[in-house]
């Protein structure tokens, strides 16, 4: 059954440039053959880079603990490095309604 799927990461490192390109790549790789979408908030402060990925869509996970499961066995080792935070919501649908009763 699919869930509703939210996901806030909060990527930092020094400035080096492309930074969104390399976040991004990370992030199709993870997702690859998943129906997740995601819009990548770029900000400069004090020598860092720091982006925010907000991601939504439709997975397979249950739950919160499923999602992080599956990052900590796919994710790479830059993912790792840049992560500075994250917050995540998986909604599983209902399973349907009671029947209506007609015949």
């Amino acid at each position: 059954m699919n869930s509703e799927t939210y996901i806030d990461f909060c990527f930092i490192r020094e400035s080096s440039g492309r930074f969104k390109e390399e976040i991004d790549q990370l992030l199709r790789e993870l997702f690859a053959k998943i129906r997740l979408n995601w819009y990548l908030d770029v900000k400069q402060k004090d020598g860092l880079e720091i982006i925010v990925a907000e991601i939504k869509g439709m997975s397979k996970w249950q739950s919160e603990a499923e999602l992080i499961q599956f990052i900590e066995t796919n994710a790479k080792e830059d993912f790792w490095t840049y992560l500075q935070g994250y917050k995540a919501f998986i909604y599983p649908q209902s399973k349907g309604g009671k029947s209506c009763g007609v015949r």
